[in-house]
């Protein structure tokens, strides 16, 4: 007979911090898994104000009476982890690299959900970077976890369809969905080590590189199809933004205009009622747009009050 029976003989230390993890999260407890841990990032500061936030994460787990775990580095604290009995790690966009010391400290093994179709896009940030490809598919991988980042054996994968109008905040709930799915359909297996894997095509392998605050400036060099995808992938956070005068301008929703090609790369198109900016192949519209300092707002209402008169420009 196996030794777990039911799913609440698996206990997870489960290790995640943002909202799609705390959705997972949430799937795992509701399955009856036993969670005997949840370790999330730090609270941080957000707003004008200052005020602090916990992570969503820790949120889910004080409601249901879970023990938190906030290490500042995880690599150098994680000694609270001895002290406590679990059979599993579970892991999704948790923040930091999981130390091998912790990793050893599961009875069974440790598991990671990655957003995207291993080996391709590995690394921090795959949603991002398969939206900014202009992909109509990607998908979510359970795998083991190992000292090489996403490069262990991988059990499971569910594809997710990548729609037009799709953003980073939207696909990240749907790979929420598929990996709370796929974590509550084969954790028991994988406890019993009844689940099957394979090994990753080394040849195969791609990287979604971290995207650093270099990379929310919009390139007006691509594209209009490209520079449409491009904002989607940073939309809703951190937002891509490009430089209007002395300020910054986000951009969180864009479309096709035209396909003329009448001005100089990053001008402003005179129009009362659409915010347009040339690129090099047609036009784009900016839909919702925000300057710094103030809240967002639609482009025409944003011109209406920008009076920016005849060529201005956006770099």
């Amino acid at each position: 007979m196996n030794k777990y029976t039911k799913n609440s003989d698996v206990k997870v230390l489960y290790l995640g911090t943002p909202e799609m993890s705390a959705h997972v999260l949430e799937a795992i407890i509701e399955a009856g898994f036993t969670v005997v841990g949840v370790v999330a990032q730090e609270d941080k500061e957000v707003g004008r104000h200052h005020e602090m936030q916990s992570a969503p994460t820790k949120i889910v787990a004080e409601k249901h009476n879970i023990r938190v775990f906030t290490p500042h580095k995880i690599r150098l604290d994680y000694s609270f982890a001895t002290k406590l009995d679990f059979d599993c790690i579970v892991c999704l966009a948790y923040g930091q690299l999981i130390p091998d010391g912790l990793l050893s400290l599961a009875k069974v093994g440790n598991i990671n959900l990655h957003g995207s179709i291993l080996p391709s896009y590995r690394g921090a940030a795959p949603i991002q970077r398969a939206i900014m490809d202009d992909l109509s598919t990607t998908g979510v991988s359970l795998m083991e976890m190992v000292s090489a980042m996403d490069a262990g054996k991988v059990y499971d994968v569910a594809k997710v369809s990548i729609l037009p109008n799709d953003t980073y905040t939207l696909l990240c709930s749907k790979i929420a969905e598929a990996g709370a799915t796929l974590i509550v359909k084969d954790l028991l297996s994988y406890a019993n080590g009844t689940l099957e894997g394979h090994e990753q095509n080394e040849k195969e392998v791609t990287f979604a590189n971290k995207i650093k605050p270099e990379d929310e400036h919009l390139p007006l060099i691509k594209n209009c199809e490209m520079t449409i995808a491009y904002i989607r992938a940073l939309s809703e956070t951190p937002g891509a933004y490009v430089e209007l005068g002395d300020k910054k301008l986000k951009i969180y929703h864009a479309s096709l205009y035209s396909h003329d090609v009448l001005r100089a790369v990053g001008e402003i198109i005179p129009n009362k009622k659409h915010f347009l900016i040339q690129l090099y192949d047609g036009v784009i519209e900016l839909l919702v747009v925000q300057i710094e300092g103030k809240g967002k707002m639609d482009g025409a209402s944003f011109l209406s009050g920008a009076r920016l008169g005849d060529h201005a420009f956006v770099k």
